[in-house]
Parts: structure tokens; sequence; C-alpha cells
């Protein structure tokens, strides 16, 4: 039996402080995979660090934002016939070698979607008061949504499976905030989804796409709205994937 064909994807930018790191990371501890980083039209010298790593690279020909340069990779992943792709960030917040847990837990649980959970086990991540808000928040959202439990509704560090990448690969409104509302979505979709604890590091240079004041503000305004509108979209309507 063929192994399963992996891919990484790493959308990045502006992260030219981290990327190295990150990079040298993954040539220790990424053996059974592939990687591609997305270089979301990067101001700085993000593209030629990439470059001198020697990894695949995609480079936007616009700034896309964070959801539209992780579907770009999603994309590639679908044409190029990958049965998994893992999803990093570029921030240094997420670890190579923790990488492999999800993939492995993918294909023991048969999952269709695996999340790297911070908050299933006690591994020292010290989260932000606010972040520790809107993750329970979320939580309880999913929750009363889907009656599914999910601790880490906001990580972004996920492995997914070929049909997850067909879907998301040809969906035309994919998230500008690809988090609780995506869960929720996939969830009364019935596809399985289930976490396994990761650790993580938190990030230690240059802004979050959620710096600021007005930006979280405005991402929780998003985030309930639409997990509303899905609630009332999919209630009663709940389907069962194939096995």
């Amino acid at each position: 039996m063929n192994k399963p064909k992996v891919l990484v994807i790493i959308p990045a930018y502006n992260e030219a402080t981290n990327i190295g790191s990150v990079l040298k990371d993954l040539k220790l501890n990424i053996s059974y995979a592939d990687v591609l980083i997305v270089n979301d039209c990067s101001t700085d010298n993000t593209m030629e660090i990439i470059t001198k790593a020697g990894y695949d690279c995609i480079t936007n020909l616009f700034n896309l934002r964070y959801a539209w340069t992780v579907q770009t990779g999603i994309k590639y992943a679908n044409y190029h016939d990958y049965d998994y792709a893992i999803l990093m960030d570029a921030d240094g917040q997420h670890i190579a070698s923790e990488a492999k847990k999800l993939f492995e837990a993918a294909t023991k649980t048969n999952s269709d979607i695996v999340i790297g959970s911070r908050y299933l086990k006690n591994l020292g991540y010290p989260c932000p008061f606010f972040r520790k808000i809107g993750t329970r928040f979320f939580s309880i959202l999913i929750k009363l949504f889907t009656k599914q439990t999910i601790a880490d509704p906001l990580s972004g560090f996920q492995c997914i499976n070929k049909k997850v990448i067909s879907y998301y690969s040809g969906c035309g409104n994919y998230p500008e905030f690809p988090d609780a509302n995506l869960i929720i979505e996939m969830i009364l979709k019935g596809y399985k989804i289930s976490e396994t604890p990761t650790k993580m590091n938190t990030r230690e240079n240059g802004k979050s796409m959620h710096s600021g004041v007005w930006k979280p503000i405005r991402y929780m305004v998003t985030q309930l709205y639409i997990c509303i509108v899905l609630f009332v979209k999919y209630a009663g309507k709940r389907k069962v994937k194939d096995e």
C-alpha cells in the first residue's frame, strides 16, 4: 500500500523575523511531507528567506489576507492530489515536530479534520486573558450549536484529509476567519472533527492579524453573526457523511 501524500501548508505575510526559525524547524522535523509556503505578497524580505532555504513557494499577486492565502495552498493540495494537508502558521507558534501528531491522529481516528489543541492537556501554553475568554466563548457556542465539545476552536494548527481538501478548495465562500464558524459548518455537514493535544509557542516577533482594539472586536462580532446564521441555516438538516 502506498504511503499517503502529505503537504504542509504555511501562509506567510511579512514574517521575516520568524520564518527563518520556522523553516529550520521544518527541515529538522518534517521528512514525511512536502512543504509549501504561500507568500501573501509580503513587503519585507520573507520571500528572500524562503528562497534561500530552498522551499517551494507560491507568491500571491496581491495581498489576499490569511484565509484566502490558506485556501490557495489548499487548492494546490487538491490539484496535486494530496491525501492530507497540515495547516501551520509562519509566526513560530506551531511547532513542526508536533505536526506529525495531527497526521497520525487523522489516520488512526479516521477524522476528516484534526485540530491541534492547546487546552486538552496542560502543556504549558500561557494563554492571554482575552484569548482565554474568546476561546471559552466559542467553545460554548460550538457545544450549543453542534453538541460537540471543541476545546481549542481558535487553533489554526490542523490536519485535513482529502475530502476536506476537495471541499475547501471548491468553496466559493471560504470564510475570512476560518475558526469556530467553519468548525460549526463542517460538523453540521457531517464531517468528523477531533482534537489532539499539541504544544505551541507564543508569537515572539511581529504583529498578529488580531492586534489592536478594533480588529478583535470586529472578529468577535463577525464570528458570532456567522455562527448564528449557520445554525439557522442547518438547524434540523444535519447531514451524515458516508464513511
